[in-house]
């Protein structure tokens, strides 16, 4: 009972640990666009991405089920018109990337 209690432990420390990650990952983001880098944004997003993908994997979301809703919440925002979408397009851009690169 001991090792499966500490082992619960264990992952919800991990989860906390990646939430922390995301959030000062956040705040170097917001530094990277006071200085205007382009080179440090990007990495910073990046980081992001990857930061929520492993969350979402370790609350038991797949990779493909975090794509599937992705894609789903693309789709919705599309139809909704949200104002990034009407102004630049930027949403049904995104998904046709994705689409080129599957």
């Amino acid at each position: 009972m001991f090792s499966h209690e500490s082992d619960i432990l264990r992952k919800l420390r991990f989860i906390e640990a990646l939430k922390a990650d995301l959030v000062i990952q956040v705040g170097q983001f917001y530094h990277a666009m006071s200085e205007s880098s382009e080179l440090k944004m990007r990495d910073t997003l990046a980081s992001i991405v990857i930061s929520c993908y492993v969350l979402a994997r370790r609350l038991g979301i797949s990779f493909a089920g975090l794509d599937e809703a992705i894609q789903d919440k693309l789709t919705e925002n599309i139809e909704r018109e949200v104002e990034v979408e009407k102004l630049y397009g930027d949403l049904s851009e995104y998904k046709r990337h994705l689409r080129r690169r599957n």
